[in-house]
């Protein structure tokens, strides 16, 4: 038996009769030294630690932040319908996607995460997922960085890279203070190796980390037909709301679109810029419609092409 054995036993049968000896030392030594591996802590998140800018945001683009019309109505009548999905099932996370470029998802999402931010008390927020060509920044008029892409790189901390509106300045031309409670992360600096940083899971420790602090958060995401990326970022959210454009759109796209999220739970399909409601059963999904006009999605794509 060896020696460092017998102290062990020793130390263990003495411990509380006999004064401790040297070989004791040494065992209660060995045995204290190896401490327990500490529980993993989600750092702390504190809202009134995020960075405060004078978004600018494109008014043309931002139909919800109009009193009235055709716009505001139609992403009043989305939310709604975003809402009842939540009283089916436990809905917090929506990725907002599309198959191909330029067929609006970055317009919905950011108009949908506006509508649920200014008609309630609820924080709300929005992340630009898309590191390939990120839009939501410059429909916002929020600075890009440091973002997203920095944080899943592990450069910057999760505040770091949030920010909102610093009131009580007023969007130029949108006639209203921007929400308070609209916290937004923007994509950050673009990188060649976007697909591997949204599949290291950091995406996913990030929603986790935040889930508790929001009570809806809202991600752009990149064309899935185009890149691997919004697949990968599915992972990190509850369900899925496809965007497809009236006229643009092909019928094989819009099913191919469907079928690349087949393990993830589809909310439905909004259908961009509409000028007509399609005859129902036109596809074979859910539809939210957008009327796209004046103050509407025609006038966001002549915003030099922002509306992606």
């Amino acid at each position: 038996m060896s020696r460092i054995h017998e102290a062990l036993q020793r130390a263990y049968r003495e411990r509380e009769k006999l004064p401790v000896s040297e070989d004791n030392q040494v065992a209660e030594l060995t045995i204290t030294a190896v401490p327990e591996e500490p529980p993993l802590l989600k750092p702390e998140l504190v809202l009134d630690n995020i960075a405060q800018h004078p978004w600018k945001p494109m008014t043309a683009a931002f139909p919800t932040l109009t009193g009235r019309g055709a716009g505001v109505e139609q992403f009043r009548r989305l939310r709604s319908h975003v809402y009842q999905a939540h009283v089916e099932a436990p809905l917090k996370t929506i990725l907002v996607a599309s198959g191909m470029p330029s067929e609006g998802k970055s317009f919905i999402a950011a108009n949908l995460a506006m509508s649920m931010a200014r008609n309630s008390v609820n924080n709300i927020l929005l992340i630009d997922g898309d590191l390939r060509r990120p839009t939501l920044h410059n429909l916002l008029g929020a600075p890009n960085a440091p973002g997203l892409s920095d944080y899943l790189e592990g450069s910057v901390g999760l505040i770091d890279v949030m920010q909102r509106y610093r009131s009580p300045e007023v969007a130029e031309g949108a006639g209203t203070d921007i929400v308070s409670n609209l916290t937004f992360i923007p994509s950050g600096k673009s990188s060649d190796n976007s697909s591997e940083l949204v599949a290291n899971h950091r995406i996913e420790e990030l929603i986790a980390t935040v889930s508790s602090h929001f009570n809806w958060i809202v991600i752009d995401s990149p064309p899935v037909l185009a890149v691997t990326d919004a697949v990968d970022l599915a992972h990190a959210a509850d369900a899925i709301l496809l965007v497809a454009r009236e006229s643009s759109t092909p019928y094989d796209v819009a099913q191919r679109t469907q079928a690349a999220f087949s393990n993830s739970r589809i909310l439905g399909f909004v259908l961009n810029a509409v000028k007509e409601a399609p005859r129902k059963g036109s596809y074979s999904y859910d539809y939210y419609y957008y009327h796209g006009g004046s103050e509407g999605a025609g006038r966001a794509r002549e915003a030099k092409d922002r509306q992606e």
